[in-house]
């Protein structure tokens, strides 16, 4: 059941962006998928699983999909979008015709742009589109926007109200309505990733499959948009952060810190990979936030020990992140590199200033770094409360054992 439960989870993101694309209509998908999975769940123990899970769960429900697919009396129109989204436009030098029948011949990037629309707030676009091409849980989501499930909940239901509501169209968007969906797609992808690189639930601490797949619409992008600075960057990050992957865990699944972490594991591949383009974006002097993250990445991945990392330089680059998109988590980073440079104390003090942001106070993160910090400051009493809070705000098994073993190291 477990290979089972598996496959199911894999396709399910790639099997609904093709249903929503051959309906037009999120909920409609919704409902021809879950049934064609209570379906897969009785045929396949004694059958096994299909050599294509995705086909198979497109098309056994096949006869509903029509009749839906008449209902709406919607068409697709696949071919005839691609190539008018090339004519006598000023984008042309970014996209290419054959960039485009390329990439976005592709359900699950073209699903990310529809549900991007503008219509929307982008909170809204986001968390719908990681809910709906993700197949991202309702916590899980919430867990990335530092919300309670049920203001998620709310936002997904408001969202998909309007879409249905308004009639607003299931379609590829033109060339020209793309760079207004761009950030909000960016976004997606950065949160699909970050999801897959700290799972918020389960059994494993990294998801692989979810990076990977985040990589690889990111590269996508990054072919789309040879020129835009961002696109680049979110790729230069993702690549320097999932090149850390093989060390980040033992081999009983315990998480191993950064500072401790075997460096000859580290994939060098990706991390040339990942400074040319942060080296490449930069270049164009428009620095944003994902630029500066894999900037920060990068003075990482250039350490050849944890001692030799340059917290300065680091620390400096959290300021001029906190500069162009200011936020608590930022302001928590920092602390943590400002840390490593004037002490403990001055870490502290920094997170104290963040303490009663609500979006922080259910962050685990936090509590857990406080709890770091605390410890460092001979304030093992202190420590010990601030990661039982952590304790009580994750529940990945890894992270919740790592936690365990710092506090019992400190009793």
């Amino acid at each position: 059941m477990d290979a089972l439960a598996a496959t199911l989870k894999a396709a399910y993101p790639r099997a609904l962006a093709t249903l929503i694309r051959l309906l037009q209509d999120i909920d409609a998908a919704e409902d021809v998928l879950q049934e064609a999975i209570t379906r897969a769940l009785e045929v396949w123990p004694g059958e096994g699983i299909p050599n294509n899970p995705v086909a198979w769960l497109v098309t056994t429900r096949r006869n509903k999909a029509i009749d839906l697919h008449r209902r709406y009396k919607l068409e697709v129109r696949h071919h005839e979008s691609l190539l008018a989204m090339v004519d006598n436009n000023p984008f042309n030098r970014q996209v290419s015709e054959a960039v485009l029948h390329q990439h976005f011949n592709d359900d699950l990037l073209r699903l990310i742009f529809t549900c991007c629309h503008p219509a929307l707030a982008q909170e809204e676009q986001i968390a719908l589109t990681l809910k709906t091409v993700a197949g991202l849980s309702v916590p899980e989501i919430a867990r990335a926007f530092l919300v309670p499930p049920k203001t998620l909940e709310q936002r997904l239901t408001r969202a998909k109200r309007k879409l249905r509501d308004e009639g607003i169209s299931y379609a590829v968007p033109t060339v020209a309505q793309l760079p207004a969906r761009l950030d909000a797609v960016l976004a997606v992808i950065y949160l699909l990733f970050n999801e897959g690189y700290s799972a918020s639930g389960g059994p494993e601490l990294i998801r692989t499959g979810l990076c990977n797949e985040a990589i690889r619409l990111a590269r996508m992008l990054s072919r789309l948009f040879r020129a835009e600075a961002e696109v680049t960057g979110l790729l230069a990050l993702q690549l320097l952060q999932h090149s850390r992957y093989r060390a980040r865990v033992d081999g009983a699944g315990h998480i191993i810190p950064l500072d401790e972490q075997n460096r000859t594991l580290w994939d060098h591949s990706l991390i040339a990979e990942g400074r040319a383009l942060v080296e490449k974006a930069l270049r164009q002097k428009r620095p944003r936030p994902y630029q500066i993250q894999a900037a920060i990445a990068a003075v990482h991945s250039e350490a050849a020990r944890a001692e030799d990392t340059d917290w300065a330089q680091i620390a400096e680059l959290y300021c001029v992140l906190e500069r162009y998109q200011p936020s608590p988590v930022v302001t928590l980073n920092r602390a943590v590199a400002v840390a490593k440079v004037q002490g403990a104390k001055a870490g502290i003090a920094l997170l104290r200033t963040i303490e009663n942001t609500l979006e922080i106070r259910r962050y685990h993160h936090f509590h857990a770094a406080l709890a770091a910090l605390l410890a460092a400051d001979n304030q093992p009493c202190n420590a010990i409360a601030a990661y039982e809070k952590a304790l009580s705000l994750t529940q990945n098994p890894g992270e919740r054992a790592f936690i365990h073993r710092k506090i019992s190291s400190l009793k």
